[in-house]
């Protein structure tokens, strides 16, 4: 079996290295996947155990890259480039993974201390994302400072930018906020993006009394997605010092965006972006937007380089736009806003903040909104690489999921009490670190954070594999549109006579 994996292995390599292999290459890789496939079924037969069933997973990736380089929706420079990356880098792990297995197999090491081992491992990740929690809660709370005061000719002028596109009531409830506030510079754009129905250019029509002024898109550019170049035309439109970029599915309080751009200037900051308050429709549990959340507000990112943002309600000032490339730079971006925050934090220019009682701004989304919008994201989130829907699956598996399992069902595995009582310790730790997270981005339902987490996690690795899968073979429809197509540089099909 070994020598069987290293022949698929080897053949790999050849493939992606040797030029003129390349051209036989969906005869090749399917030849050497199948190798890998029965060299690691044949372990998992010979060995049950973790480490067989690991390598065995592993060959399903490479399963899945040998059908993106058959299918080939990619432009083929592109295809090369990704499937030779996915292809090499899952190989050196089954190749570790193996080696690993190998050793401990010829050592007998005992099964209990390398789950004890697991177990501290458990509990050490479950305190550091206990502890980055409580951080980031701090450091976002809004806080508007009682002596910081400006005169409404010592405020900014502010765009609030919408992109809209077969909208329906959302839209209405949005205009409606935003027009009842009280800011004294503030201009209100919205830009129809070709919508297929007549309701959301005469709602926005309706709002020409109270100052809403429209803005006719055009259909986007093969290079662009939508939602970008729709930004990139609300950008050039502002006449804003200070432009916010949000979505329909926001309400503003009458004193949102004079308090939002206080802060602003109290903490001299060019960009701010908002997690506002969740209101769930018809009481549902906001699962998946639970796991958006969390992933901003728990993870200490800061040792990432990648500072949390939120695509629902951003404002950036307008010179800073420009200096940072504008959209133009982020032509194909899912989330454009995370390019021009990492930029700039470095200066200590960008904030990140929770919403509340100061700041009153709301998001009203359904689940299936949710759900879509989970989605559309999750593998462009992950660089679009299968190596790295495998290895965040696994990670969020081991230490979000598997405590709990190993807390409950001690007793079927093999190992100790001290090490059961290990991963109770995680488990809990991980309970309280989901209540914070929930407290404060005020998503509600309390109690449902006692069995929250595994469930939000096992939801989040089904939209991880539905993502990649609909990116890679299918399409992912917003907004009544493919945004596969300038996601990943794919190359649509003509249809067959």
């Amino acid at each position: 079996m070994f020598v069987l994996f290293g022949v698929s292995v080897a053949l790999e390599v050849l493939l992606f290295t040797l030029p003129f292999l390349w051209s036989a290459r969906k005869i090749l890789s399917p030849i050497a996947t199948l190798l890998s496939v029965v060299a690691t079924a044949g372990l998992v037969g010979l060995f049950p155990n973790t480490g067989t069933v690991l390598l065995l997973i592993a060959s399903m990736y490479r399963v899945f890259n040998t059908r993106r380089i058959v299918q080939a929706r990619m432009h083929e420079r592109y295809l090369r480039r990704a499937t030779r990356r996915t292809a090499l880098l899952i190989s050196l792990g089954q190749l570790v993974l193996m080696g690993a297995w190998w050793t401990w197999y010829q050592t007998a090491a005992s099964r209990q201390a390398l789950w004890l081992v697991l177990a501290g491992a458990q509990v050490v990740a479950a305190a550091i994302l206990l502890a980055s929690t409580l951080r980031r809660i701090r450091r976002t709370h809004p806080i508007l400072d009682p002596n910081a005061f400006f005169t409404d000719a010592e405020l900014p002028s502010v765009t609030v930018a919408i992109p809209a596109r077969n909208e329906t009531q959302d839209l209405q409830e949005c205009l409606e906020s935003l027009v009842a506030s009280n800011y004294p510079k503030l201009e209100i754009i919205v830009l129809d993006d070709c919508s297929q129905n007549k309701h959301t250019p005469e709602i926005i029509r309706s709002f020409a009394h109270d100052g809403v002024r429209f803005i006719q898109g055009e259909e986007p550019k093969a290079t662009w997605l939508a939602k970008n170049q729709a930004y990139d035309r609300l950008a050039q439109e502002a006449s804003g010092e200070y432009v916010m970029f949000c979505g329909v599915d926001l309400r503003f309080d009458a004193d949102s965006i004079r308090r939002l751009v206080t802060i602003m200037l109290t903490k001299r900051k060019r960009m701010i972006s908002i997690l506002p308050h969740l209101q769930t429709v018809n009481g549902g549990l906001p699962v998946l937007q639970a796991m958006r959340y969390w992933w901003e507000l728990v993870p200490p990112r800061r040792f990432f380089g990648r500072p949390a943002v939120l695509s629902s309600c951003w404002m950036i000032e307008r010179k800073a736009l420009r200096q940072t490339g504008g959209f133009a730079a982020v032509t194909r971006a899912i989330v454009p806003e995370a390019y021009f925050a990492k930029a700039l934090v470095r200066d200590d220019a960008y904030s990140f903040m929770r919403s509340n009682m100061v700041l009153g701004i709301t998001s009203v989304k359904q689940a299936v909104d949710q759900r879509d919008t989970a989605i559309r994201m999750r593998y462009p989130q992950l660089h679009r690489r299968p190596e790295q829907a495998l290895i965040t699956s696994l990670v969020e598996f081991t230490f979000l999921i598997l405590p709990f399992v190993m807390a409950s069902a001690g007793w079927w595995l093999p190992i100790t009490g001290l090490t059961q009582a290990c991963a109770a310790l995680a488990a809990v730790l991980l309970v309280i670190t989901y209540q914070c997270m929930a407290s404060a981005s005020q998503l509600g339902h309390q109690l449902f954070g006692l069995v929250a987490t595994p469930i939000m996690v096992a939801a989040d690795i089904c939209v991880i594999y539905q993502s990649m899968w609909q990116y890679e073979f299918s399409e992912v429809v917003w907004k009544d549109r493919n945004v596969c197509i300038p996601v990943m540089h794919t190359v649509p099909h003509l249809p067959k006579v």
